[in-house]
């Protein structure tokens, strides 16, 4: 009866361990290229102002500083996702507030998520700054395959530019 309980247990081991197993390996996985973002150079942002209720779209490329109201707004990085994936943008961004002495006083140092504007947010009585999207990528060198096979390059990926033909 003993021996009996052992196989037992050893046969629902071993069922289980299959089990588990099989689910890993067929549980479908994300795409690798869907981790992969780009690296953009421009930042668009909208700044609401609450004193006039008015809502302004900056533009900043990237490391360069734009000046809203008392605000200081410096994007550093800003990424998306590739075109055919979800949507997914983040910038990291300092927001630094000049007081009325002169002094600058940082407000904000992280990330912000076009998705999710209000995860990480700007606190300020008189100012909300949220990210909108990026613009203009980065060229990618590594990845583009365009004009090229196994063996190398063949053709320029400049001269490969659809154009609409009128009939």
């Amino acid at each position: 009866m003993n021996n009996y309980r052992s196989q037992t247990k050893y046969v629902t081991q071993v069922f289980l361990g299959i089990f588990f197993f099989s689910f890993f390996i067929l549980m479908p996985r994300e795409d690798v290229k869907s981790l992969q973002r780009l690296k953009n150079k421009v930042v668009i942002i909208s700044a609401l102002d609450k004193v006039t209720a008015r809502i302004k779209r900056l533009t900043i490329p990237v490391n360069d500083t734009v000046q809203f109201g008392s605000l200081i707004i410096t994007p550093r990085v800003c990424y998306s996702s590739l075109p055919e994936f979800q949507p997914k943008t983040s910038t990291f961004i300092q927001v630094d507030e000049i007081l009325l002495n002169g002094n600058k006083k940082r407000l904000f140092s992280g990330w912000m998520f076009a998705e999710s504007p209000a995860l990480n947010s700007v606190e300020h009585p008189v100012f909300d700054i949220w990210l909108t999207s990026c613009e203009k990528p980065h060229r990618q060198t590594k990845d583009n395959n365009i004009g090229q096979n196994k063996m190398g390059p063949t053709i320029p990926s400049t001269t490969l530019t659809r154009r609409r033909i009128r009939r």
